[in-house]
């Protein structure tokens, strides 16, 4: 069993520097994917509101733990803020929701999903999120004192951000009671972000990297799209020297990039293979050249997002 090395976070808690991402995971899926990462060596769970998964995900949780395959203090459990709960009023309810759904007592850390907020006309539907919701210029300093308040409740031991861009980040830290442990954007070899990483860790802020893979399995991909492709033959001739697979050598690349990666896989070896990266690392010259791979190739650009108040791709380097 592997167990991911500790990051210390900005207050002091700990976070694993590799977690399950449970995105896109399908429902039937996700729960035995969870069972089957806990009992391999996973502590941490990334999850969201949005991913209409978390009931399934906390049985999980709460099978290996009554188990005794895991103590509940052992695991780091994320969740997100939907867009559509960005009032500061509806923050400790959003919040509480999600550990209801969970079944847990507290999160160890809860992120601000998106800068941009969204109104929507009746009820919310987590099937159909961006149905009749309209962008609203909502301040995200609003909303951050809605998180601080998660964590003045106990609900929240850490809280933070989700696709801020160093803008963004830097305003939330200007007017923070509770400074943000983490910031969570997309990094893969397709696009390093080696400049907001280094703008993050500057300010003390850790970067969790979602879609490492480039996101393959996205439903919005384009012909033309950058892709990001594991049989390589310069990838697949770094893994043979270390005998990993080139999906290995781009997490081991995204770890010494100072990130804490997330693969989502609902596939037993595949989970089994991705935690397996800490006993090895990667020369300088090895590095390099799974840098050359960069080119900007953002997989998830939140289309719908766009044009509204506070989308972070646009007007800023990075």
């Amino acid at each position: 069993m592997v167990v991911a090395p500790l990051i210390t976070l900005n207050n002091g808690k700990k976070c694993p520097q590799l977690g399950l991402g449970t995105w896109l995971s399908e429902p039937g899926e996700v729960q035995k994917a969870v069972k089957h990462a806990i009992e391999t060596g996973y502590r941490h769970i990334d999850c969201a509101m949005l991913y209409g998964n978390e009931k399934e995900i906390g049985e999980a949780i709460r099978e290996k733990i009554a188990d005794g395959t895991v103590k509940r203090e052992e695991l780091f459990i994320v969740t997100k803020l939907w867009n559509t709960f960005h009032e500061r009023e509806k923050v400790v309810p959003t919040c509480k929701k999600s550990l209801e759904n969970f079944g847990l007592d507290y999160l160890d850390l809860y992120l601000i999903h998106w800068p941009v907020a969204q109104k929507i006309k009746g009820e919310f539907n987590i099937k159909l999120p961006f149905k009749d919701a309209v962008g609203i210029d909502y301040d995200y300093v609003e909303t951050w004192k809605g998180m601080e308040e998660c964590v003045d409740l106990g609900i929240a031991k850490s809280i933070g951000l989700s696709n801020f861009n160093s803008k963004q980040l830097e305003r939330v830290l200007q007017n923070a009671r509770i400074k943000p442990v983490m910031n969570q954007v997309e990094v893969s070899s397709n696009l390093n972000q080696k400049k907001l990483i280094q703008f993050c860790k500057a300010r003390g802020v850790q970067i969790t990297a979602y879609s490492p893979f480039g996101s393959p399995a996205r439903p919005w991909a384009k012909p033309g799209d950058p892709v990001l492709r594991l049989d390589d033959p310069k990838l697949v001739k770094i893994g043979q020297k270390y005998n990993k697979t080139a999906s290995q050598v781009i997490l081991r690349y995204l770890i010494q990039l100072g990130t804490i990666p997330i693969p989502k896989s609902s596939n037993p070896q595949r989970i089994e293979q991705n935690i397996d990266v800490f006993d090895f690392e990667l020369s300088e010259e090895d590095m390099k050249i799974v840098d050359s791979f960069n080119c900007n190739g953002r997989a998830v650009h939140a289309e719908e997002l766009k044009g509204l108040p506070h989308y972070p791709f646009e007007g800023v380097e990075f």
